[in-house]
């Protein structure tokens, strides 16, 4: 049996690490630098990375062994498909492991924006009572948007369902009668804009989802709309949304991610009407743990030319 190499980059929980030192070598460096990691990358067979490694064009021409790239996570878009397409590199993620860490952080969100949650402890803390200044909103019948209907949204969707909010679903790329068995009433994108007490964004971001909530795509909503996203940084064009929120067309805002991470001190970030959070949607113990199993075992098929679940390229 041949002996792999396999460098992280970004750190794996114990579980995965152990996985993979049954079958390979495995390097853990979680502070590489992008440069260094181009002096070393052509010594491996397999990289794993979560968010913060920049998998480049760079990185797959210095790779000369790299089979497999795998993603501990979601989203791959700090990976160059591309590149791993055109040097023959297998790219691999873990799509299940945060469905409902990430689910349960959307809801977190929501709840916080429509009773105002993070003003009041900040009130509690600074000895102030803020009760009368304090009037918020119910999710009881509400209307929720989700934008992308995929693992995240419906999970999102079913948690909202037992608040007793009718889910409102848009997805380009699943049929509508599937956005029905998965608990939502397909409606267009216009038609979940006009329609939606709150939007929730659930896609991954693409040159398509870029921008998607801009200024003409507020300007369809309700007046008091609110917007939660713990998806990707870009999706929501954010000047736009804040004009949105200054004018009060947007009520409050949820967010997670941000189109620079970190975002630093900004007028979207300091607003009042903000909750904002570091990018933990996946930030949970039981989500980490699955994704470190998960990858382990696919990158290693991939290295074995077993099946695979997950092959994004």
């Amino acid at each position: 049996m041949a002996t792999y190499k396999i460098l992280l980059t970004d750190g794996l929980e114990e579980n995965g690490q152990v996985i993979l030192r049954a079958n390979a070598q495995v390097d853990n460096n979680p502070t590489i630098t992008a440069d260094d990691l181009l002096k070393v990358v052509g010594e491996y067979d397999a990289l794993i990375v979560r968010g913060r490694t920049k998998v480049t064009p760079a990185v797959f021409e210095a790779g000369k062994k790299l089979k497999v790239v795998g993603r501990a996570g979601v989203g791959v878009d700090n990976i160059d498909l591309n590149a791993a397409k055109a040097h023959g590199v297998t790219v691999v993620n873990s799509p299940t492991a945060t469905t409902l860490a990430v689910a349960e952080l959307a809801m977190a969100l929501m709840l916080s924006i429509v009773r105002d949650i993070p003003r009041g402890d900040a009130g509690m803390k600074a000895g102030k009572w803020l009760k009368k200044e304090m009037e918020g909103t119910e999710l009881w019948h509400k209307k929720l948007g989700v934008i992308g209907f995929g693992r995240i949204g419906e999970a999102t969707g079913k948690r909202a369902a037992a608040f007793d909010m009718e889910i409102l679903g848009y997805d380009p790329l699943i049929p509508a009668d599937e956005i029905v068995k998965r608990g939502g009433k397909p409606v267009s994108f216009d038609e979940l804009l006009a329609e939606s007490d709150i939007i929730t964004m659930h896609l991954p971001l693409t040159p398509e989802s870029k921008g998607m909530l801009n200024a003409a795509a507020f300007a369809k909503m309700k007046d008091g709309v609110r917007i939660i996203c713990a998806a990707r940084g870009g999706v929501i064009d954010e000047e736009a949304l804040l004009a949105a929120l200054e004018s009060g067309k947007v009520a409050a805002a949820g967010l997670d991610v941000f189109a620079t991470e970190p975002p630093g001190l900004t007028a979207l970030v300091s607003h009042p009407h903000v909750v904002c959070s570091p990018h933990i949607g996946a930030q949970t113990a039981e989500a980490q743990i699955r994704a470190a199993d998960d990858i382990a075992h696919e990158v290693l098929a991939a290295l074995n030319g077993k099946p695979l679940r997950w092959k994004v390229a």
